[in-house]
C-alpha cells in the first residue's frame, strides 16, 4: 500500500514533517508514546507526543499510549501521575487510539521470556552485578550462559516462586558477546524486585519479577504492530538490543526514528530535580510556575500550538537542538496575540493628580486592537473640584521625570509639575491626540483613582506584584488568556468580585 505524508490536523504551522521510513511497507501507520509514571510531563516530553501522534495523523494511522510501569524500585509510579499525564497528553491535542498498561501486561512478558528460554536464546545469569561487568567487558561469557534450556527453566520457575531473591539471578538475552557496545553484550530483560518492600501502586504484590524497559517495549511494541518508534537518539543501544530478541523470537524489526538530544540553555529539565523541589516544599507542586512541567505552561497561559511549532521546527532530525525560554516565550507570543483581550493592569501604582480637569473624560480602548468587531473598554475620568486623581506604575516615573508632556493612553495630554516621592503633579494640558505628537509625548499607561478591581499577578519566579486591574475584566472567565498592557500575557487562574489573580507568562 503506497502512503505518502499528509498535513496532519490542527497544525498552524507552516512546516511538515518529512516523511516516515518505509512507510509504504505498512498498511497501517502505528506509533506510540511510553511514558513512565512517575512524574508530570515536563517540556523534554513533547517532542516525543507530539511527532509520535502527528506522524499516526498524516498516515490516518493509529496512536496509542503505554504506560511503562514496570519498575516499582526505582522509578515508582504513582497512582496519581497516570491521570495527569493523561491530562497533559490529551491538553496537547494528541489523543491517543488505545491505551495499555505494562503493568497489567506481566504474564504475556512471562511467556515471551519463556520462549526464548526455550529456544536457547536466553538464560538465568547468577552472577554478581561486579562479576558480570568484569566477564562482558572482557568478552568473557558468563558460566551460566552454557547451561541446558531445562535448567534455565528450572532456575526461572526459581526467579518466580522467590527461591531467589532480590539481585540474585537476572534473565539475559544471548547476543554477540565480541559486540563493540558492551551495553549490548547479553543485555538484562527480566529482574527481580521484593514485591514487599516495593509494592506496585496498581498490582501491590502480585509479582516479583519484572521486565525492564528493554524486554516489555519491545515485546509490546511488536503485539501492538507499532510500525515506527519515533524517540530520542539517547535510545540507539537500545535499537542494538531490540534486534537480537527479534531475531529469536522470529518478528521482524519495526521501523525507528531517533531524533537529537535537547540541549537547554536556561531551563532545567531534569525530572529527579523537580522531584526533589517538589518535596521539599521549595516549589508549591506539579503546576508551580518556576517548574517547565506542562502543567506550569498550562496555568501560565501557554498554548499546545506553540509547542507544536517547537516541535516542528526541532522536527525528527538526529541532531541536536536547542531551546531557550526566550524561543518558548517568542513562539508563544506569536500564537495567543490574536486571542489575548487587552486589560490595563498598574503593577506597583502611584498616584498622579491632575490639575484643570472641568469635566468628566471617558477613554474609550480597544478589547483587542486587530479586533474591530468587538466591543471596546470604556473608563471614566471624574474630577473633584477641577482635580482628577489617576494611577500610574511606578516603572513609569523615571519616563515622566525627562518628560514634559506625556499621553495618558486614549484619554488626554498632562503636563508634569514635580515628580517627587513617588508623587506626581500634572495639569491638564490638551486632549487632541496630535497635540501630543507634536510634542512627541510619550504614551504612559493609566487607571481611574478608585473603583478598581485587584489583580494580583504570579510571576515565573512564583513572586506576586499586586496593583489595580480594570473592572472590564469581569467579562472573563478563569481560564482565559489575556495581556496586561505594557506589562505582559498571562492566564486568569481565579476571580472573585474583588480579586483577579493570573499567572504570568511572558511579555
Amino acid at each position: 500500500m503506497s502512503r505518502t505524508a499528509a498535513a496532519p490536523p490542527n497544525q498552524s504551522s507552516a512546516r511538515t514533517l518529512p516523511a516516515l521510513p518505509n512507510a509504504e511497507k505498512y498498511a497501517t501507520i502505528v506509533t506510540r508514546f511510553a511514558p513512565n509514571p512517575d512524574f508530570v510531563l515536563h517540556l523534554g516530553s513533547i517532542r516525543a507526543i507530539i511527532l509520535s501522534h502527528d506522524y499516526a495523523r498524516m498516515y490516518k494511522g493509529r496512536f496509542l499510549l503505554r504506560f511503562d510501569d514496570t519498575d516499582p524500585r526505582l522509578k515508582k509510579s504513582a497512582l496519581e501521575y497516570y491521570d495527569l499525564i493523561r491530562e497533559d497528553v490529551r491538553w496537547l491535542e494528541c489523543q491517543w487510539d488505545a491505551e495499555y498498561i505494562a503493568s497489567d501486561r506481566v504474564p504475556i512478558y512471562y511467556e515471551h521470556a519463556e520462549k526464548v528460554i526455550r529456544s536457547g536464546d536466553a538464560y538465568i545469569c547468577t552472577c554478581t552485578p561486579e562479576d558480570f561487568r568484569l566477564n562482558i567487558n572482557s568478552g568473557r561469557a558468563c558460566p551460566d550462559r552454557s547451561k541446558s534450556p531445562e535448567q534455565n527453566l528450572v532456575a526461572w520457575e526459581k526467579m518466580l516462586d522467590g527461591e531467589f531473591g532480590e539481585g540474585d539471578a537476572v534473565l539475559r538475552i544471548k547476543t554477540d558477546l565480541g559486540h563493540p557496545n558492551p551495553a549490548v553484550r547479553d543485555w538484562p530483560a527480566l529482574r527481580i524486585i521484593d514485591p514487599v518492600k516495593y509494592p506496585h501502586p496498581r498490582v501491590g504484590e502480585k509479582y516479583r519479577v519484572w521486565p525492564l524497559f528493554n524486554f516489555g517495549s519491545a515485546i509490546d511494541d511488536h503485539l501492538l504492530s507499532v510500525s515506527h518508534v519515533i524517540r530520542g537518539k539517547e535510545h540507539l543501544t537500545n535499537a542494538l538490543r531490540t534486534e537480537y530478541l527479534y531475531k529469536a523470537l522470529g518478528w521482524e524489526i519495526q521501523e525507528y526514528v531517533h531524533y537529537g538530544r535537547l540541549k537547554t540553555t536556561d531551563i532545567k529539565l531534569s525530572k529527579s530535580l523537580m522531584v526533589k523541589e517538589i518535596e521539599e516544599g521549595l516549589v508549591g507542586g506539579y503546576s508551580d510556575p518556576r517548574l517547565p512541567t506542562l502543567a506550569a505552561l498550562r496555568r501560565r497561559g501557554y498554548v499546545p500550538s506553540a509547542l507544536r511549532k517547537i516541535v516542528y521546527e526541532m522536527g525528527p532530525r538526529p541532531v541536536d537542538a536547542t531551546l531557550s525560554w526566550d524561543n518558548v516565550n517568542a513562539t508563544n507570543r506569536k500564537e495567543i496575540d490574536s486571542i489575548a483581550n487587552r486589560y490595563s493592569f498598574i503593577a506597583n501604582p502611584i498616584t498622579m493628580t491632575v490639575s484643570g480637569v472641568d469635566r468628566t473624560y471617558e477613554a474609550h480602548l480597544p478589547l483587542h486592537p486587530e479586533r474591530k468587531d468587538l466591543p471596546g473598554r470604556v473608563s471614566k475620568v471624574v474630577p473633584d473640584n477641577g482635580s482628577a486623581s489617576l494611577l500610574i506604575s511606578s516603572s513609569d516615573v523615571d519616563l515622566l521625570k525627562k518628560s514634559k508632556v506625556v499621553r495618558l493612553m486614549e484619554l488626554f495630554n498632562v503636563e508634569i509639575k514635580s515628580v517627587e516621592n513617588n508623587d506626581i503633579e500634572a495639569a491638564f494640558h490638551s486632549q487632541d491626540y496630535m497635540k501630543a505628537r507634536e510634542v512627541k509625548a510619550p504614551l504612559v499607561n493609566w487607571l481611574p483613582g478608585e473603583n478598581n478591581l485587584i489583580g494580583e499577578v504570579v510571576m515565573p519566579d512564583a513572586s506576586r506584584t499586586e496593583g489595580p486591574i480594570e473592572t472590564n475584566i469581569r467579562q472573563e472567565k478563569v481560564g482565559n488568556i489575556i495581556q496586561m498592557v505594557r506589562f505582559g500575557f498571562g492566564r486568569i487562574d481565579a476571580m472573585n468580585d474583588q480579586i483577579i489573580t493570573v499567572y504570568y507568562a511572558h511579555r
